[in-house]
């Protein structure tokens, strides 16, 4: 930023400069002009070439402003009419008219060394400096032949002397300022180029986080919401099964889950807008919420008529987990035992949560009848989403996620996330 900021400052002090060399050019341009219409006029109109020398002054004012008003036209509004690729033939018009003037008065050849930096401004390099030359040499003439000629005043070495130094100091100048300009539009071609740049990145980061939270709610609806809607749907038909049977007892208890999940649904959904953490942990601790979820897994399989065994087992010395974990463990819990309910087949699930000196550890085990892992991603139906979840959360905290399974031999899946200072 502090560069970027000294890259501005430096274009604008370099615009500044060359606004004012621009200014101090066509302000000499006017006042040399003036002087030789104010001389021209004090010697007196009586002569028609008097006359014809005024028209003539009158003519290269008209022209040489016209020209400098449509280029700062065009620089303020880049839309208008663009004078520059007709340039060369506005400064031919304007040097042929002072050749005119020139060659009546001798007061009008000192416009040479505006003219100068315009023709070094205007043309190419090795053009410029002939035109220069050329220059040069018809002031030198007109000042010869003005002073008398060769009848009249021998040519002096101030005749020679001051043109040709006027005409240097001109090259030099004009030089100096055309780098000057050149560095100028670099630098400015160089800020667009950083702007457009920055805009581009603040787009992409925009861009980056839009599709973050998107895949972030996509895995919280994915392991919350859809799992307790599927319970709901699950809980209703049972249900209504019950009460097709006349047991009204199995179908109240079925409606009180119905209760309780939609409420925990309700909680979830109400959290994703406060983006606070899981209700269940704020109630209470992980091994407490974990406790209940395998109840509830329990109370769901039974539902669906495929009675599943589901426990949680602690290892090591339970400790305080920072609530990132918290939440990935318990996301982790629920997605691993939906799945094992709806399609393992399984008799028994177990969640063990381990506390180890270096991280912690959460693996859930199923003696159902197992699956390929290398098949989730191809499955056309576009389910294995909770597992590919699952593996983005741990990514995200620097942990390790990994599934043992096979066909017909049961499935675990293993969390791994250190504690310590990678925790912090």
């Amino acid at each position: 930023m502090e560069s970027e900021a000294g890259d501005t400052r430096r274009a604008a002090g370099t615009a500044v400069i060359l606004r004012v060399l621009r200014v101090s050019l066509h302000v000499g341009f006017a006042v040399l002009l003036l002087v030789a219409v104010a001389r021209l006029l004090a010697g007196g109109l009586g002569s028609g070439a008097a006359w014809l020398q005024l028209v003539l002054a009158v003519a290269l004012a008209g022209v040489y402003l016209a020209g400098t008003a449509l280029e700062k036209r065009h620089a303020a509004l880049p839309g208008r009419f663009d004078p520059r690729p007709h340039a060369r033939w506005w400064l031919a018009l304007v040097c042929l008219l002072w050749l005119a003037l020139i060659a009546g008065s001798a007061d009008f050849v000192w416009l040479a060394f505006p003219l100068f930096f315009l023709q070094l401004q205007v043309l190419p390099r090795a053009g410029a400096l002939a035109a220069i030359a050329a220059s040069t040499a018809l002031v030198i003439a007109a000042l010869w032949v003005h002073g008398g000629g060769p009848a009249g005043t021998p040519l002096q070495l101030p005749m020679v002397l001051g043109p040709s130094f006027g005409a240097a100091f001109a090259v030099v100048t004009g030089l100096a300022y055309r780098a000057l300009y050149t560095e100028a539009e670099e630098q400015r071609r160089v800020a667009e180029e950083l702007r457009r740049t920055r805009a581009e990145l603040a787009r992409s980061e925009h861009n980056a986080g839009i599709l973050a939270e998107r895949a972030r709610l996509a895995r919280e609806i994915h392991d919350t919401l859809a799992q307790g809607f599927s319970s709901i749907v699950l809980m209703g038909r049972s249900a209504e099964q019950a009460l097709a049977a006349g047991d009204t007892d199995l179908a109240a208890a079925r409606l009180h889950t119905v209760q309780a999940t939609a409420a925990g649904n309700l909680a979830e959904a109400r959290n994703f807008v406060r983006g606070l953490q899981p209700p269940a942990l704020e109630r209470e601790s992980l091994p407490t919420s974990l406790r209940r979820l395998c109840e509830t897994t329990e109370a769901e399989a039974a539902a669906q008529g495929t009675p599943l065994a589901c426990r949680l087992e602690l290892t090591g010395t339970p400790v305080e987990l920072p609530r990132p974990y918290q939440a990935t463990l318990l996301r982790a819990a629920q997605a691993s035992l939906a799945n094992v309910r709806r399609h393992a087949a399984a008799g028994t699930a177990v969640v063990t949560l381990g506390f180890l000196d270096t991280e912690v550890t959460m693996d859930i085990f199923d003696d159902g009848q197992g699956f390929d892992p290398q098949a989730i991603a191809g499955r056309p139906d576009g389910s294995g989403f909770g597992l590919r979840s699952l593996q983005e959360r741990l990514a995200a905290l620097g942990g390790t996620f990994a599934i043992e399974s096979a066909p017909g031999e049961g499935t675990v899946v293993a969390l791994r996330l250190p504690l310590g200072g990678a925790a912090a």
